[in-house]
C-alpha cells in the first residue's frame, strides 16, 4: 500500500457560518493505480486534493504514504516530501514564461539540487511529444503543449503519486482529450500512480478505478473498464 487516508475532515469557520468542505473521507491507493475523483463545482474536490497532497492539514484525520503520517512531519520536512515524492498538474499550467520548456522541466531538480537522469528525460519528452520544443518559451507553444511542459515538470523527479487537477479544464476538447490520453500512456508504460479530479465523467471514466465526491462526502462508484 502507497497510500491510506483516515477519517480526514476539513472544516471552516464555527457556528452558524461553520462549512464542512470534506467529511470523513476514506481512501487507500496501491502504487500504480488509475483513479479519478469526480465531482460537481463545490463538492469538495479541491479540499481534498489539497488534503491528499499535503498543501492543507485537516481538521481531524490522518494520511499516511508508506506508514509514514505525513501531517506529523514539520513544514520543511513536509515541503522536502512534497518535491520528491509528489508530482503536481493544474488546470493553469504555472509555466515561467522567461525559461525554455526544457528549463522548465527541470526547475524541481535545480530547487532540490538533484541530478538529472538524462535517459529519463528523454524517454518522458519523447512519450509526451515535446522533444522538438524544448527551446522554446512558453508563449512559443500551444495551450497543449504547454500541459505537455507541465507534466513533464511533474514528473522529472520520478515522484511517487501524481496529482492532475482538472488538467484539461484550461484546453480545447482535442487538446484535452491528447492529453488525458498522454496521462494514461504514462500511467500503462512508467507504471506511475495518478489521481485525477475532474467534473468531467467522460475524463473520469478514463481511470481503472473511480470515486465520486458529492457534499464534502467521498464514495467508491467502482471500475470504469
Amino acid at each position: 500500500m502507497l497510500f491510506k487516508a483516515e477519517n480526514i475532515s476539513k472544516i471552516y469557520g464555527s457556528g452558524a457560518s461553520q462549512v464542512t468542505a470534506l467529511h470523513r473521507a476514506n481512501l487507500e491507493i496501491a502504487s500504480g493505480e488509475f483513479l479519478s475523483v469526480m465531482g460537481p463545482s463545490g463538492s469538495g474536490k479541491s479540499t481534498l486534493l489539497h488534503l491528499l497532497s499535503g498543501l492543507d492539514v485537516p481538521t481531524e484525520g490522518r494520511l499516511s504514504y508508506d506508514g509514514q503520517e505525513i501531517y506529523k512531519l514539520r513544514d520543511r520536512e513536509l515541503s522536502a516530501f512534497r518535491r520528491r515524492r509528489i508530482g503536481f498538474i493544474f488546470q493553469q499550467f504555472h509555466l515561467l514564461p522567461v525559461l525554455t520548456a526544457r528549463e522548465n522541466i527541470l526547475m524541481p531538480l535545480l530547487l532540490d539540487k538533484g541530478r538529472v537522469d538524462n535517459a529519463y528525460f528523454d524517454e518522458l519528452t519523447g512519450i509526451l511529444g515535446i522533444c522538438d520544443r524544448l527551446e522554446h518559451l512558453p508563449h512559443e507553444l500551444s495551450g497543449g503543449q504547454q500541459q505537455q511542459v507541465a507534466i513533464a515538470r511533474a514528473l522529472i523527479a520520478k515522484p511517487d503519486i501524481i496529482f492532475a487537477d482538472e488538467p484539461t479544464g484550461n484546453l480545447d476538447s482535442k487538446s484535452g482529450a491528447e492529453v488525458m490520453r498522454l496521462l494514461r500512456d504514462i500511467w500503462e508504460t512508467m507504471g506511475k500512480t495518478l489521481v485525477v479530479i475532474t467534473h468531467d465523467d467522460r475524463i473520469a471514466k478514463m481511470a481503472a478505478r473511480r470515486v465520486v465526491i458529492m457534499d464534502g462526502i467521498l464514495s467508491e462508484e467502482g471500475a470504469a473498464r
